[in-house]
């Protein structure tokens, strides 16, 4: 009898260590392609807030955001889209199932915004009439993903 509980216990927590595992945890997934996202929005901030006169041209800032667009449009992505983190599944995310039903897209789209962030770059340290034109190029290429891929604001 003692056998038979030890293994019902052990049977029972192997279990419900399963089922947890099952239920995978996205949060570091989801945290770091948000972050990205912030980055990404802190720095269009400052270029664009040039471009359009509501802050002072400065070179060498406009450089160092460029700099950054570049360096996080070349992160890795998949890691960070793992199946399963879509705003279906899981809470906190506005990505729709579809990115993986069309990876191809969703990392060609990616890679738009990577060929826009090295146009931005070349344009900053051009002066600020560079920078609004290849502002619309940004803004198109997440344009483009966002109308596909992100699911609207509740």
């Amino acid at each position: 009898m003692k056998k038979h509980l030890t293994f019902a216990v052990a049977f029972a927590a192997l279990a419900c260590g399963t089922a947890a595992y099952a239920q995978s945890d996205f949060s570091g997934q989801l945290k770091a392609r948000q972050g990205q996202f912030r980055i990404m929005a802190i720095n269009l901030g400052i270029i664009g807030d040039m471009a359009q006169g509501k802050s002072e041209y400065n070179a060498e800032a406009a450089q160092a955001a460029a700099d950054t667009l570049v360096a996080v449009s070349m992160i890795q992505q998949a890691p960070m889209w793992p199946a399963g983190s879509d705003n279906m599944a899981t809470e906190g995310t506005r990505a729709q199932p579809n990115i993986w039903e069309q990876n191809d897209d969703f990392l060609a789209k990616w890679g738009d915004f990577g060929t826009a962030a090295k146009a931005i770059q070349a344009a900053a340290a051009g002066g600020v009439e560079g920078l609004g034109p290849v502002m619309g190029q940004v803004g198109g290429a997440c344009k483009a993903c966002h109308d596909t891929y992100r699911a609207p604001a509740n």
